[in-house]
C-alpha cells in the first residue's frame, strides 16, 4: 500500500458521515467479490456456490466493492441470476463473519 492509499483509508475512516458498516469495510482483507470467488464450483452444491459462479460470469459485478448497499443495489437491478436477494444476504453474512 503506498502513501496515497493510506491517506485515503485514514481520511475515510475519520469522515463523520460514514456508517459503521462503511468504516468496517476498510478492515476487510478482501472485497466481497473476491471472498465470494472461493465458493465457485463446477457442480455447485448450494445457492452460494451458484451465486459465485454467476457473479464470476457477470463482467459488470462491482468486483472491488466492500459496500453492502452498492452491491445490493447492483444486484437488484442486474442480478437476474439470483433466485432471491436472501441468497446475497446469506453470502454477505458469511462474508462479515469470516472477513470482518
Amino acid at each position: 500500500m503506498d502513501g496515497a492509499e493510506k491517506f485515503v483509508i485514514i481520511y475515510k475512516l475519520e469522515s463523520p458521515g460514514l456508517s459503521g458498516q462503511e468504516r468496517k469495510a476498510f478492515y476487510m482483507s478482501k472485497s466481497f467479490y473476491h471472498f465470494l470467488m472461493k465458493y465457485r464450483h463446477p457442480k455447485p452444491p448450494d445457492n452460494i456456490s451458484r451465486f459465485a459462479n454467476d457473479a464470476y460470469l457477470d463482467h459488470s459485478f462491482p468486483k472491488n466493492s466492500y459496500d453492502y448497499e452498492e452491491i445490493s443495489s447492483y444486484l437488484e437491478l442486474n442480478g437476474q441470476y439470483l433466485e432471491s436477494m436472501a441468497i446475497f444476504d446469506d453470502a454477505w453474512d458469511l462474508y462479515i463473519s469470516i472477513e470482518g
